[in-house]
């Protein structure tokens, strides 16, 4: 069975940082595209950013220069690093992993807090 996990999130303040990781397991994972969302309380599910499987990266313009999505094949493994984190940040974030004509398989997210 397909499994994507993220880990990482917690609470942070305001200017901090944090490093997102999705792991990918029971998958052939550099076949796939990953992306990140996220979703505060009451919002819908934002596309944040995405990683293509020729690292092609692509962001959300409200994370753009603060945020950086990389992979790691080897390591079945995608990561966000996320600098110059604002309140407005707060929400869970979501890793989904994506290919053309195939499920999409998603993880249960993991809640990012920004606050002093």
């Amino acid at each position: 069975q397909v499994q994507i996990v993220e880990s990482g999130g917690g609470l942070v303040q305001p200017g901090g940082s944090l490093r997102l990781s999705c792991a990918a397991s029971k998958i052939a994972f550099s076949i796939y595209d990953i992306v990140w969302y996220r979703q505060a309380p009451g919002q819908q599910r934002d596309f944040v950013a995405r990683i293509t499987t020729a690292y092609k990266t692509d962001y959300a313009e409200f994370v753009k220069g603060r945020f950086t999505i990389s992979r790691a094949n080897a390591e079945n493994t995608a990561y966000l690093q996320m600098n110059a984190l604002n309140p407005a940040d707060t929400a869970v974030y979501y890793c989904k992993s994506y290919l053309r004509n195939a499920p999409d398989y998603w993880g249960q997210g993991t809640q990012v807090t920004v606050s002093s």
